[in-house]
């Protein structure tokens, strides 16, 4: 989670944000550096009930009980990459930050199908992700707004790119402004929904964050299942 810092009355996902200097890495490497050096969680991921809610939703709204090949950009400590192992055949976790890394793989133990990595995107893609793909299913959870607008397309276009056709791809973003933010989470997602050019299938507002998935698969789930 991150930490809300809107000023009373500002609206959830405002175009007001609050820029720093322009970053000339896709993201700010020294501001993850600060967060894991003096917690192993810096979120909260898996303690916090608000954490938990979400990671619950985010599960709830994948419209498939599996997938062949999954992979999670900005998998943190690793708790939503627990969650997803079991519903791929193969998965892949990066992040930028080789603290998340090492707690991810530490997490996931002895599962042999999900590989963990450091990256940091969309500079590594070629070299870390792409050999891992065609993915069916990717998870875009809390990563978005660190980026720079301009690696963001890039990430987007790149991921666009390495999807199978009925591939699925959620995003969740929290909606209030915070410091280190780039860009407005409608923002994000309406350019990630433009690059994936795929139907939206479901979306939920929630009052902290935003969450949609956009699949290739054509039928609604209840078609899927012969139930209309």
């Amino acid at each position: 989670m991150i930490q809300d810092d809107t000023p009373a009355g500002q609206a959830a996902d405002s175009t007001a944000l609050t820029h720093r200097s322009p970053l000339t890495d896709p993201v700010d490497l020294a501001y993850f550096d600060a967060q894991y050096q003096h917690h192993e969680d810096p979120w909260h991921i898996r303690d916090s009930w608000y954490e938990t809610r979400k990671r619950g939703l985010v599960l709830a709204a994948l419209d498939r009980p599996s997938y062949a090949n999954g992979f999670e950009p900005g998998c943190s400590v690793g708790e939503i990459t627990a969650a997803l192992a079991p519903r791929c055949r193969s998965l892949l976790a990066v992040d930028a930050h080789v603290s998340a890394v090492e707690t991810t793989r530490r997490r996931l133990g002895p599962d042999t199908h999900v590989m963990v990595a450091q990256a940091v995107l969309p500079n590594d893609w070629s070299a870390v992700v792409a050999p891992s793909g065609p993915f069916d299913l990717v998870v875009v959870s809390e990563i978005g707004y660190f980026f720079t607008p301009v690696a963001w397309r890039e990430f987007c276009s790149l991921l666009s790119g390495g999807l199978t056709a009925d591939a699925t791809v959620l995003a969740c973003h929290w909606r209030p402004d915070f410091a280190e933010r780039t860009m407005a989470t409608a923002e994000l997602h309406e350019i990630l929904g433009d690059a994936l050019g795929r139907p939206v299938q479901s979306t939920l507002t929630d009052a902290d964050f935003s969450l949609q998935v956009w699949a290739g698969a054509g039928a609604s789930i209840a078609e899927r299942d012969g139930l209309r």
